[in-house]
């Protein structure tokens, strides 16, 4: 027994630990312990209708805007997205409300005491929100995969529809180190006879999901040979145009094609008010996220270099002078690659942040001398960044803080006085 939320979190975390925290020493690619798990609380996905959601980039986004048009439906639904930034509670929402502290101690509880088998975090997590979108009696659920698809956890249920958003190459000491061996991981979700959206369409990996979807008799839809009603570019920013509008467009097919058996209605006024409300609906957050206005700062999540190169090419298209960077990074990820991105713009800040997965100073200093020194600052954390970056900033220019969640869930500086001190 746990005497606080607290207690039940560090138990989670300690016991179990995630791949937020570790990375790949947590990654268990196997389905066995998630099917004990959900035996043991009395098979709650047995009970829920579900849209699966898989992809490299992208996936968090459309999970949201897919949550967001159901509830605008006025349906109870239930969404699972991982990673958290500040709260545990926030992978686990009901119509954008998080799963109670009282909720997470008694689960927590209830399964303390299991000695046949090992869960991971992961997989405590997913079978949690299960339980709680079953207890809650949830009309739709919507599963982001955590890593994958074949092997995740989240692949126990049977979904109304699946979704791969977009393919790229990352984590792929896991998933594989081509786009053709990672589509077929994230082809893992694609079940029989269940409709999968895919969310985009190139040449490497067309014909993964085209085999998969044939080998088990599901309808294949790809978002990018439909048309979309001309008002999706009237969206608000960031969702108008770019990688966003992207993930709009998988969305909207998603929800066309649940809408063939199931009441959904899709048109201008519900898409609209769905991402107007998108944060209050699922706690959708972090991503091109305008925290200043004169001048404009973004806070976004994207960590691999297609999502990078994707927030690039976004932002860059609406900054009206010079474009400012902010970036802290995982060590995993692939450097060598990402850094050359930022060559062209005004100033790079690289800092570390609080995990031992980061980029730790040598490291960033290393960067700094093989790459484009003159405009590449390093700084000890992020909130230093941003205050030094402030003292170089014009008020047209745009500042971007970008490169993993734990950097964003580092920032402790306050947004809503900014003073530009540059003219």
């Amino acid at each position: 027994m746990f005497n606080s939320y607290n207690d039940a979190v560090y138990w989670l975390f300690k016991q179990f630990p995630s791949y937020q925290q570790i990375g790949e020493k947590a990654y268990k690619p196997d389905l066995t312990n998630t099917i004990q798990l959900l035996e043991l609380v009395g098979n709650p996905h047995k009970k829920l209708k579900f849209i699966h959601v898989a992809g490299t980039n992208g996936k968090g986004t459309t999970s949201s805007l897919i949550a967001s048009v159901i509830t605008e439906n006025k349906y109870k639904t239930g969404l699972f997205t991982s990673p958290h930034i500040l709260d545990f509670r926030e992978r686990i929402r009901i119509n954008g409300e998080m799963i109670s502290e009282k909720s997470v101690v008694e689960f927590c509880t209830s399964i303390q005491s299991i000695q046949d088998f090992e869960p991971s975090f992961f997989e405590i997590s997913f079978v949690m929100a299960l339980a709680h979108f079953a207890n809650n009696q949830c009309d739709y659920c919507i599963i982001e995969v955590g890593m994958g698809g074949r092997l995740d956890a989240t692949n126990c249920i049977s979904p109304l529809v699946s979704v791969i958003t977009t393919i790229g190459l990352d984590h792929t000491q896991f998933l594989g180190t081509t786009l053709e061996a990672i589509a077929g991981e994230k082809a893992g979700i694609i079940k029989h006879n269940v409709p999968v959206i895919i969310g985009e369409k190139r040449k490497e990996t067309e014909f993964v999901f085209q085999k998969k979807a044939n080998q088990v008799g599901a309808p294949i839809y790809f978002s990018h040979d439909f048309t979309f009603p001309s008002w999706l570019k009237n969206l608000p920013f960031p969702f108008n145009d770019g990688f966003q509008l992207d993930n709009v467009k998988t969305a909207y097919t998603s929800l066309e094609e649940l809408a063939k058996n199931e009441k959904i209605i899709l048109d201008e006024s519900i898409i609209t008010r769905a991402i107007e409300n998108l944060f209050h609906h699922t706690g959708y957050q972090k991503r091109l996220e305008i925290v200043s206005r004169k001048p404009r700062i973004i806070l976004d999540v994207s960590h691999n270099a297609e999502g990078i190169q994707a927030t690039l090419n976004l932002v860059k298209g609406s900054t009206e002078k010079n474009l400012h960077i902010i970036y802290g990074s995982s060590a995993d990820k692939n450097h060598k690659e990402i850094i050359p991105l930022f060559a062209k713009e005004k100033a790079l800040y690289l800092t570390p942040f609080s995990s031992e997965r980061s980029l730790q100073l040598a490291d960033l200093l290393g960067i700094k001398n093989t790459y484009f020194d003159s405009n590449i600052f390093v700084c000890s954390d992020v909130n230093k960044a941003i205050v030094q970056s402030l003292n170089h900033l014009e008020s047209l220019d745009t500042l971007l803080i970008f490169g993993s969640f734990f950097l964003i869930q580092d920032i402790q500086f306050d947004f809503s006085n900014v003073e530009i001190t540059t003219i």
